[in-house]
């Protein structure tokens, strides 16, 4: 018996310490599967990477930010009002294009059984 397999897309996120250089640390992973319902990510700082790439960089500010991502993917009315949108424009936004500190990679779209198995098994081996 095979199990269904559902459309998914993910974005890297990614720490990028200095924005001029376009030098990045992938930290996390967006995975939206609109049939699920599913929108969540995982993310892991490497103080030690980061501090790297720069010495100056504000890790308590960036874990902020982090969090607000996982705030406006689960809905959380401490997200803001992008939060409250539908869950197909948190991850749009979530996964727009950003010239800030954290951005994301292009989107990329894949078939999957169990979404947040996807998403670790992606977390596992794009950041990890």
């Amino acid at each position: 018996m095979t199990q269904e397999k559902h459309l998914f897309e993910y974005a890297v996120i990614r720490i990028v310490p200095c924005v001029e250089k376009e030098e990045f640390i992938n930290t996390g992973i967006i995975l939206y599967c609109a049939s699920k319902k599913f929108l969540q990510l995982a993310y892991k700082l490497n103080e030690n990477k980061l501090k790297a790439f720069s010495t100056e960089i504000n890790l308590a500010e960036i874990e902020q930010r982090l969090k607000a991502f996982e705030q406006i993917a689960k809905g959380e009315k401490t997200g803001g009002t992008i939060a409250a949108l539908p869950i197909a424009s948190r991850f749009r936004w979530l996964a727009a294009t950003k010239s800030t500190v954290i951005q994301t990679s292009a989107v990329h779209p894949g078939l999957c059984v169990d979404p947040y198995e996807t998403l670790m098994k992606l977390f596992e081996q794009i950041v990890l």
